[in-house]
């Protein structure tokens, strides 16, 4: 295990982030990302909550406020798995690209055939 420092597991987040290519990121839309210290399973590493773009439809984002997806990075988790800021910097950038996945309505068995799981 490590443990780093969360302001640091941040920027390694919003490394993972930018290292998405250009036309996929234009296509994220009404998404959050955000990081946490742990789940409450403890063993969760990343989490999607929302509207998968795939099943967005008309009705989406009518009738008043519609609340942004949410993409959760939890740091203990993924720092209790690795040993070296370089398996933290791995393990962040499989996070994020399994959930910005979800965001886009892959799921976890197309994920797991495509080896992000």
């Amino acid at each position: 295990m490590i443990d780093l420092d969360p302001a640091r597991f941040e920027e390694l987040v919003a490394d993972a982030l930018d290292s998405i290519p250009e036309p996929l990121a234009r296509r994220m839309d009404n998404v959050a990302v955000v990081v946490e210290d742990g789940h409450p399973d403890g063993e969760l590493l990343g989490r999607y909550e929302g509207v998968p773009l795939t099943e967005r439809d008309t009705w989406y984002g009518t009738g008043g406020l519609t609340l942004p997806d949410r993409i959760t990075i939890f740091r203990r988790p993924i720092c209790a798995v690795c040993s070296t800021e370089e398996e933290v910097v791995e393990q962040v950038r499989i996070t994020v690209v399994h959930e910005v996945a979800h965001h886009f309505g892959i799921d976890d068995d197309r994920l797991h055939e495509l080896g992000w799981a």
